[in-house]
């Protein structure tokens, strides 16, 4: 019997937008996924711990950042509903994270074991396959941003940004927008201004 909890649906759901899922493939699935729910503030993720979930937002905003040398917070993700938010590093290596994800907003979280995700792979091919071109697109996006970052403008990161993920300006505070983009906050508030004035 299908599992009709709307919260695990949704990632079904997501999952049917890349793969074939039959009855017997969901509830397969649905029997390995935990619900978490966060509060604004509380981590996913603390630096030092180790990545055992794949994790997929359902309700909420994350973000996941660094501290550098110099205390500075450095945002390297940002997260909304339907995204997947990790230190794929630390998942995939098994070493401690280096980095913090907490939620900036009351969030709600389904997560699936390594150990789990592991088993899906063998009993439903379709797991498998949504995993594989989620990783290729996860990498392409990261060679997109790595080259962005080092070669265009910030005014075109900027426009990139807004125009690649809309309203999710509005869900993150400027400080966390400005430094995922790398620039100064008040420099994040001059390029939105000039945006608003070019598309108007």
């Amino acid at each position: 019997m299908i599992n009709t909890d709307p919260i695990l649906l949704q990632l079904i759901e997501h999952f049917k937008e890349i793969v074939t899922l039959e009855d017997k493939d969901i509830d397969c699935i649905t029997s390995k996924l935990e619900i978490i729910q966060l509060k604004k503030k509380d981590f996913l993720l603390r630096e030092g711990q180790v990545s055992r979930h794949m994790r997929f937002i359902a309700k909420g905003s994350l973000s996941a950042y660094h501290i550098d040398k110099k205390g500075k917070e450095n945002t390297t993700q940002l997260g909304i509903e339907n995204w997947w938010v990790n230190d794929l590093y630390s998942y995939l290596s098994g070493l401690p994270s280096r980095m913090f994800i907490q939620a900036n907003e009351d969030s709600i979280i389904i997560q699936i074991s390594k150990n789990n995700l592991e088993l899906l792979y063998k009993e439903v091919a379709g797991v498998s396959e949504f995993w594989r071109l989620k990783m290729q697109s996860a990498y392409v996006t990261l060679q997109e941003r790595t080259f962005e970052h080092s070669r265009v403008d910030a005014y075109t990161k900027y426009r990139t940004f807004v125009t690649t993920y809309r309203n999710i300006e509005q869900r993150f505070p400027q400080y966390m927008i400005a430094s995922y983009l790398g620039i100064t906050v008040e420099y994040l508030s001059y390029l939105r201004k000039k945006h608003l004035s070019d598309v108007s």
